[in-house]
């Protein structure tokens, strides 16, 4: 742990129950939607992107490697996103929003973006993506943003909550093996969100059944790769392999998900799952 992150895990172990609100992190997404239309995209993701940021394209590539090779694309066919739900840890340090986004005029699905405060206090994403999700009849730029509601319960230090999320995404995957319908059921917190598809999301348990009802019987889910876990020990993300048969053809993909702490442990608040293209 850096010195800064731990002079602010003593900060925050010192100070009263925070009301975090996810207001900060709906401006980021905004400023960074902003600047996308301004500077372009390229020049946008690495601008409002952490040092570590990733994305899948297919495989995990970091944002600072991989953008810097591309052209610069200002003044092209506008790419325009913006919130429509988002969630904070009890610590202000950790985030996420999605909505709708659409490239050139033309509503493509939704996007998924993970922020994380920097020292300067400023926003910074350290993942952003997303699934296929239909965006016909989303609420449109502007519209009010629902929030996930800030857990009610305190973890423990960053280090030992992630290794409790960890045991948690072990015993999803060994569920997930052998139903996948109940292996979800079982860490889903009632406000959760769950994607993939090309069906619209939503937040009900009824959209939450619709989404699993379009995955594969089971699947195969490798450990964590990478994520993050606030500094409150409430919220994490958390993103690795995955992998199911579909009509006898073999597919391979990737999860991204948060967790939130809850008063029963470790909840699903978020679950995606990004179809790779399939090999030739």
């Amino acid at each position: 742990m850096s010195k800064a992150a731990l002079f602010a895990l003593m900060a925050f172990a010192a100070s009263p129950a925070l009301a975090a609100d996810p207001a900060p992190v709906v401006a980021a997404e905004r400023a960074f939607a902003a600047d996308g239309l301004a500077l372009g995209v390229r020049d946008a993701f690495l601008k409002h992107s952490a040092p570590e940021a990733i994305v899948f394209q297919p495989d995990v590539q970091k944002v600072h490697e991989l953008f810097p090779k591309q052209d610069p694309d200002k003044g092209g066919p506008p790419l325009v996103w913006w919130p429509l739900w988002a969630g904070i840890a009890r610590s202000g340090d950790l985030g996420f929003t999605t909505g709708p986004y659409s490239y050139d005029g033309q509503l493509r699905g939704y996007y998924f973006t993970v922020w994380k405060k920097q020292a300067d206090g400023g926003w910074k994403w350290v993942y952003d993506g997303g699934p296929p999700s239909s965006a016909v009849g989303a609420a449109p730029q502007g519209s009010q943003v629902a929030y996930l509601p800030v857990s009610t319960r305190k973890g423990k230090y960053p280090e030992s909550a992630f290794a409790d999320v960890r045991k948690a995404e072990a015993a999803l995957a060994s569920a997930a093996r052998l139903d996948v319908v109940g292996a979800y059921t079982a860490v889903l917190i009632p406000a959760a969100r769950v994607a993939g598809s090309r069906a619209a999301p939503g937040n009900t348990p009824q959209a939450q059944a619709a989404e699993l009802a379009t995955r594969t019987k089971t699947l195969d889910f490798s450990p964590p790769q990478g994520g993050e876990v606030s500094l409150a020990g409430d919220l994490a993300w958390t993103y690795g392999d995955a992998a199911w048969v579909r009509d006898g053809q073999a597919r391979q993909g990737h999860y991204v998900r948060i967790w939130q702490l809850g008063p029963k442990g470790w909840g699903l608040a978020y679950d995606m799952i990004l179809a790779s293209p399939p090999k030739a």
